[in-house]
């Protein structure tokens, strides 16, 4: 969304206190220890209380794993990690899908002290090929359905091979700081290169400490896991739960898409907690909607969604309340955050009433700040700025792109001293210490969550025989319908399956262009830049 039309307003010194007031953040949290010191201290104590519920892996021959269990498969394979060499700043990566070899596999490679790098089955060779070589990967965690997706000349571990349960069910000694690496997870990047954003073990207990303050969770709770691992919102389904005796429920492989699925999950397994990217959530209220009221009462045990990865609208809330809400009681919060910034920088709890305009993305939470920054200056109080993030969920950068890390990762230019990360996004404050956002200003776009940078999707198209120039963009027809629109300057005679067939072997499914469009040339404006308004609208009509 473009900056407002009237000069800008810099904030004055009575905005400058009032901001500073919705900054303060300032929390204690447990910056002394690492995430599995926290995680073991609960699998000691609820010892024979349920963890892990996965009904639709029959790999181990159980529905759900015990705590203690679960504990013992994780330290064997973290006693055959370290024994491989891993250790901290080890990057492991994992290829499976949503099943018990996830959760022991991502808490095996944390015990082990590594970190982990979640990769998607579904990415095609050359994809998974660069992620690896890019994370230094040497060794690979993979399931029976998953081991033979990659030529890997690093080790391989099945984590469904009995024969890697072997080793001792002790604890292995702790040998990670707070400021080692515990995840990396790779983001779609504007050069055509998807890039690695590494975080710390401090700045993701912040968030989960953070999150159990905010919206406590105990022994009674179930977690739904249905966030594809990738995607950073996964990281406070698959820890937060262990981190108070609760239980984590994994949604069948794909269910994230099926409205019905959910409901069975959530009434069969009793799901108190869950997370909606909006676009989705739109799709499962749609789904409800018309019900009969039995299929709405099936979600009772639900008592807070979640909802973050792209903007949700008032409409959204309004339909929530409708159709879930002021049938269950069930309570809707907005988060908002970069995987750059740890998951989650800011909260908003949606009304339960329809009596509202906007849905901000609320205030800053635990020890972490939020800057209106234009032209190197803090905004007045409603003034329309780039969003800047500073405090402890800061990520340490981009792995292995030092430069990128120090284009994006700056010094607060209106508070020299200070380290922010630069979103990106536009947005301002509002007078209650809410903040709105109000949109990108540069082409990255989020479609269903994934965050998608549209320079990617052009630098790869350009690599094709043939083309001589591409502009993406993305048409919205309306909450459902979003299309990629790729507009080629090519050949007459482009084969478009060729292009098409190259693609799938370079982008994941979900970067592919819904629509190919053939122009004579891309339209500029007087700046020289591509005219994105001026492109021709693509016939209505869906399809690879």
């Amino acid at each position: 969304m473009p900056m407002a039309a009237h000069p800008p307003r810099v904030a004055t010194a009575a905005d400058l206190a009032r901001i500073a007031q919705f900054n303060r953040t300032e929390t204690p949290f447990p910056d002394n220890v690492t995430l599995q010191a926290l995680i073991e201290a609960q699998l000691d104590r609820h010892f024979d209380r349920t963890a892990v519920i996965c009904d639709h892996d029959s790999v181990l021959g159980v529905p759900s794993l015990t705590y203690a269990q679960l504990n013992g498969k994780v330290n064997q394979l973290a006693h055959v990690l370290r024994a491989a060499g891993v250790g901290p700043g080890h990057i492991v990566a994992l290829l499976v899908e949503r099943s018990f070899a996830m959760i022991v596999g991502i808490l095996g490679i944390l015990k082990a002290g590594g970190a982990y790098l979640p990769i998607s089955p579904d990415n095609p060779p050359d994809r998974i090929s660069y992620l690896l070589k890019d994370g230094g990967v040497t060794v690979l965690l993979v399931q029976n359905k998953t081991a033979d997706r990659i030529a890997f000349r690093g080790r391989i571990i099945n984590l469904d091979d009995p024969d890697v349960y072997r080793a001792s069910t002790a604890n292995p000694a702790i040998v990670n700081t707070p400021r080692d690496l515990a995840y990396v997870i790779y983001t779609s990047g504007s050069t055509g290169k998807p890039k690695g954003v590494m975080i710390e073990h401090r700045s993701l207990v912040n968030r989960l400490h953070w999150m159990q303050h905010a919206y406590p969770i105990d022994h009674r709770d179930v977690i739904l896991q249905k966030t594809p691992y990738y995607f950073d919102v996964s990281v406070w389904e698959l820890f937060w739960w262990a981190l108070q005796g609760a239980t984590l429920c994994f949604l069948v492989p794909g269910g994230e898409r099926n409205p019905l699925a959910i409901v069975e999950t959530i009434d069969t397994h009793h799901v108190s907690v869950m997370h909606f990217v909006p676009s989705m959530l739109n799709v499962f209220l749609e789904y409800l909607d018309g019900k009969p009221a039995g299929v709405v009462n099936r979600l009772a045990s639900v008592r807070r969604v979640f909802a973050s990865g792209e903007a949700l609208t008032p409409s959204h809330v309004r339909k929530f309340n409708d159709i879930w809400g002021s049938k269950t009681g069930t309570r809707l919060t907005n988060l908002y955050g970069p995987t750059e910034a740890t998951v989650d920088v800011s909260y908003f709890d949606c009304p339960p009433h329809n009596d509202f305009d906007i849905i901000p993305i609320g205030r800053p939470i635990h020890n972490i700040t939020l800057s209106i920054i234009r032209d190197g200056r803090s905004m007045a109080i409603g003034e329309p700025g780039e969003l800047c993030i500073a405090g402890i969920g800061l990520a340490r950068g981009y792995l292995n792109n030092a430069a990128l890390t120090d284009e994006k990762f700056t010094d607060n230019p209106a508070n020299p001293g200070e380290r922010v990360y630069r979103t990106g996004d536009i947005a301002r404050w509002l007078p209650d210490g809410n903040i709105e956002y109000l949109g990108r200003e540069d082409h990255q776009v989020k479609i269903r969550g994934l965050r998608i940078e549209l320079g990617e999707i052009e630098n790869t198209i350009r690599e094709y025989p043939g083309i001589s120039d591409c502009v993406a963009v993305v048409k919205q027809y309306s909450d459902t319908i979003i299309l990629i629109v790729a507009y080629v300057v090519c050949k007459s005679d482009l084969e478009m399956a060729g292009l098409k067939h190259f693609l799938k072997q370079h982008l994941p499914d979900y970067m592919i262009p819904n629509r190919f469009e053939r122009i004579d040339a891309i339209p500029v404006t007087p700046s020289g830049k591509a005219d994105r308004k001026a492109l021709p609208e693509p016939l209505m009509r869906v399809g690879r």
